[in-house]
């Protein structure tokens, strides 16, 4: 929160506003698929979860203090992820020749029915989660007074 009155966000703090509630939202939903559902992750869902789930806090506390330092700390997190995520959905089309090979058969699997929200294979939500909240980190601020 970048203006003096505590209990208002300024128009800089809405890309960090919207850049929490994706991770806040993608978070909660891992851990609904995970806890609720009992669908067990593979292991690069693993390593996405362990990118995204830091960046709650992170940027909710940035959000909370005002301090700006959102970018410096949620930036190399976010890349990891997107970097991972990347490499998940490459594996899941087919454009990476590798099978998946995390997912296995007996274990837990990213090709399976229940894998798929609203249409949308997991994989590619944690893609499309990670590229918003990078560029919300990456919107430029607004001309200050």
């Amino acid at each position: 929160m970048t203006n003096t009155d505590p209990q208002s966000l300024s128009r800089d703090d809405l890309p960090l506003t919207a850049a929490f509630l994706i991770a806040l939202t993608a978070t909660l939903g891992a851990l609904f698929i995970g806890e609720v559902l009992s669908q067990m992750p593979c292991t690069l869902c693993w390593y996405q979860r362990i990118a995204m789930f830091p960046l709650v806090p992170i940027l909710g506390l940035s959000l909370w203090r005002g301090d700006g330092m959102a970018r410096t700390y949620a930036l190399p997190l976010v890349l990891a992820g997107l970097a991972l995520a990347a490499w998940h959905s490459g594996l899941y089309a087919g454009i990476l020749p590798a099978p998946i090979v995390p997912c296995t058969e007996n274990g837990p699997s990213c090709t399976g029915e229940a894998q798929v929200i609203l249409g949308v294979p997991i994989p590619y939500l944690s893609m499309v989660a990670f590229v918003a909240v990078l560029a919300c980190l990456l919107l430029p601020k607004g001309q200050r007074p």
